[in-house]
């Protein structure tokens, strides 16, 4: 649920990822097993997640090299505690087993201020928002991109569209019309929005040749010092994505995630709570579903049991 790494500059504490400074041109991304809901950490977490969202990103930045370079550098054990033991940090037996397979060596970036979110069906906050606004001419003004009117729930949309948030430090991000993305990230603007739509296309293709369905994900994009676009953070996880099993997806309702879908029902469930901290606790058999859901995304994904 939490790390410490004697030795190692911490940089940030996110709401999943502890971040540490290795040299002055790398980082360490630490995937913790904690989840999150509505913004808030729960106090209990996902075992094994933090591997499940390493290993994941691992897989995803390697496939997507060639069309979108990334600030991946390596994930295993042995390259990373190599890494750590060069600038003197000093890894006990508990230390690497706390760390083993949920580490990720990255270069260092600049990461710009939005969420790069892609859409390729009808559903979450898109489909909130697309039953808030009236049709004018047969279709839908979503957040400044047209869609055909009359769509249900969880279909598939004609095209993915490219629907950014702003980064939130505390509280909730929230989408932002077309119009206002080059005010955020400049001239960044067109090449995010280019590779966001590209890096899904790939990602939904491979994905589906494997049962999942991505029906959304969100990326975070970084520019190094000498000004090149880089994918960062993670890629196409069970927490930046919403995997739909093909097999019983069935437009005109809300489908089955591969997710922490399991979390937000149960504390939507809860009587009276507000979405703000604290949340209530997660039952076991909560805990117990969710992380089935995690590690079948892996299975489907890498062919591989966690």
């Amino acid at each position: 649920m939490r790390t410490e790494i004697p030795g190692l500059p911490r940089v940030a504490t996110g709401k999943v990822r502890d971040v540490y400074a290795v040299g002055s041109d790398q980082i360490l991304l630490v995937s913790s097993d904690r989840v999150s809901a509505f913004d808030v950490v729960l106090a209990q977490g996902i075992p094994g997640k933090g591997a499940v969202l390493t290993q994941i990103s691992r897989l995803w930045f390697e496939q997507l090299a060639d069309i979108v370079p990334n600030h991946f550098l390596a994930a295993d054990d042995e390259t990373v505690f190599a890494a750590l033991e060069a600038v003197g940090v000093s890894l006990t037996p508990t230390l690497r087993e706390t760390l083993s397979r949920r580490c990720m060596l990255c270069r260092r970036t600049k990461p710009l201020s939005i969420e790069a979110v892609v859409r390729g069906y009808l559903s979450g906050s898109a489909w909130v928002a697309y039953q808030a606004v009236p049709a004018t001419n047969g279709v839908v003004d979503l957040w400044g991109v047209s869609v055909p009117a009359n769509l249900r729930e969880s279909d598939k949309l004609p095209k993915p569209i490219f629907t950014p948030s702003t980064k939130a430090t505390a509280g909730h991000d929230e989408p932002m019309p077309q119009n206002e993305i080059a005010g955020y990230i400049g001239k960044f603007a067109d090449p995010v929005r280019e590779a966001s739509l590209a890096l899904y296309e790939a990602a939904s293709e491979y994905a589906r040749e494997r049962g999942i369905l991505l029906a959304d994900t969100k990326f975070e994009f970084g520019v190094t010092e000498t000004g090149e676009l880089l994918l960062i953070d993670e890629a196409l996880t069970p927490d930046s994505s919403r995997f739909w099993d093909a097999a019983t997806y069935e437009p005109g309702r809300a489908q089955a995630s591969l997710d922490k879908q399991f979390v937000r029902d149960y504390l939507l469930s809860v009587p009276g709570w507000n979405k703000e901290a604290p949340a209530p606790d997660l039952p076991a058999d909560v805990v117990a579903k969710t992380t089935e859901k995690y590690r079948q995304a892996y299975r489907l994904l890498t062919g591989d049991p966690l």
